[in-house]
């Protein structure tokens, strides 16, 4: 809780202020000296995930725009990156005894836990009346259009997508906004701490098309079960909204993929899409391709990573295939 006064002047303060307007003041110091004595302990013994807890609530204590955040940002970035890095390998010794129907019986049950991990999360995202009330906004504009049942597909789909966003940043520790509906435009997710890492910028980026290509596959699904042409409309329409943010450009998720790869990698893609074009045919590819080849002839590339690369191909494949009705 913020205190009435600023402890060094005594200039009241505001309920939710983080520092004090006359002399500058911190006004958590004393628990950000502990919060960082806490995350350097935590470092020292090898446990980064408590470190990376206690860094983040240390930034929340700090206005964004100090020296101090942007440090904070910075070696928060790094441990995410040597998380990551040094995920052990869950493949061990004492499963590999076990029967084939033991495993068949685990990752079933991990796929559904999964799948109920989602729902639940999906659900926490429609407590924030900002996004609701945004949501309900977008389907208003879009009912008088489309009718109700794909305008209810689309603004779902595009929460989906979003909240692919905000799940990967949780993961990952870095603060953001709940998504904002914005009729004509589509949702965005307002990051409250810079990226500076192009490789976690890209997997954050990639997030959102990542989960809207399983909400594509869950309407196609819902096509196959109910023979509907509705949920092959939804299904078609998300896999092109999603394809169409892989448009590596401004700030478009593909932007932020194509920031990690080097200049091969980046050539690669262009021959996927290319390939991926000649296939289904969808017109928004050519588009996406010619950009990935300009982007590929820059002169600053990224450091590479295998996993961006091969998430941005799928997606470039899958929702290729999807917008095409194939």
């Amino acid at each position: 809780m913020t205190p009435l006064n600023c402890s060094d002047c005594g200039r009241e303060l505001g309920p939710s202020a983080l520092a004090c307007p006359a002399c500058h003041a911190l006004v958590h110091a004393n628990d950000l000296r502990q919060r960082a004595a806490d995350a350097e302990r935590a470092e020292r013994d090898g446990d980064l995930p408590s470190a990376r807890e206690q860094w983040t609530a240390a930034l929340a204590l700090l206005p964004a725009d100090t020296h101090q955040s942007a440090a904070i940002q910075q070696h928060l970035e790094s441990i995410v990156r040597r998380i990551h890095e040094t995920a052990p390998d869950t493949a061990t010794g004492e499963r590999e005894g076990r029967p084939w129907w033991w495993k068949q019986l685990a990752a079933a049950g991990g796929v559904a836990l999964l799948l109920v991990g989602k729902l639940k999360f999906l659900l926490l995202g429609l407590t924030k009346l900002t996004t609701v009330a945004s949501m309900f906004a977008f389907f208003a504009v879009y009912w008088s259009t489309y009718g109700w049942p794909l305008a209810l597909g689309l603004v779902v789909s595009i929460y989906i997508h979003e909240m692919g966003h905000v799940s990967m940043l949780r993961s990952l520790g870095i603060q953001s906004a709940a998504p904002i509906f914005i009729p004509g435009v589509g949702a965005l997710v307002m990051l409250k701490q810079h990226i500076a890492d192009p490789i976690v910028n890209a997997k954050i980026g990639l997030a959102g098309p990542v989960w809207g290509l399983g909400a594509a596959l869950g309407a196609l699904a819902m096509y196959g079960a109910t023979g509907a042409h509705i949920w092959l409309a939804i299904a078609k329409l998300t896999g092109f909204i999603n394809l169409f943010n892989l448009i590596p450009v401004w700030q478009l998720d593909g932007s932020r993929g194509l920031h990690a790869l080097t200049r091969r990698d980046r050539w690669i893609l262009v021959a996927v899409i290319a390939a991926a074009f000649m296939v289904t045919g969808v017109g928004l590819l050519v588009i996406v391709g010619a950009v990935a080849a300009w982007r590929a002839m820059e002169r600053e590339t990224g450091p590479g990573d295998s996993l961006v690369l091969t998430t941005f191909v799928v997606l470039v494949g899958a929702l290729s295939l999807l917008a095409s009705g194939i």
